[in-house]
């Protein structure tokens, strides 16, 4: 059976966590355009990764990027 294809771009967006529970992280919107009219807390804020909670999102990127798990 042949390998499955990845998303790319669905790979580079999320990580799966180190923590040994495997949630699906992502990290915010936003990041890169008009940042110098935000605060310094909120562009803080745009470097740390979130969890995803949606579980109907969580079932879509785990079907596009199948080896997601595997990388480190």
């Amino acid at each position: 059976m042949p390998k499955m294809r990845t998303h790319k771009s669905t790979s580079k967006r999320f990580r799966i966590s180190q923590g040994g529970k495997g949630k699906l992280m992502r990290t915010k919107q936003g990041k890169s355009h008009f940042r110098r009219k935000k605060t310094r807390r909120l562009r803080a804020q745009f470097d740390e990764l979130h969890v995803v909670d949606n579980h109907g999102i969580e079932q879509r990127v785990r079907r596009l990027a199948p080896y997601l798990s595997k990388q480190s």
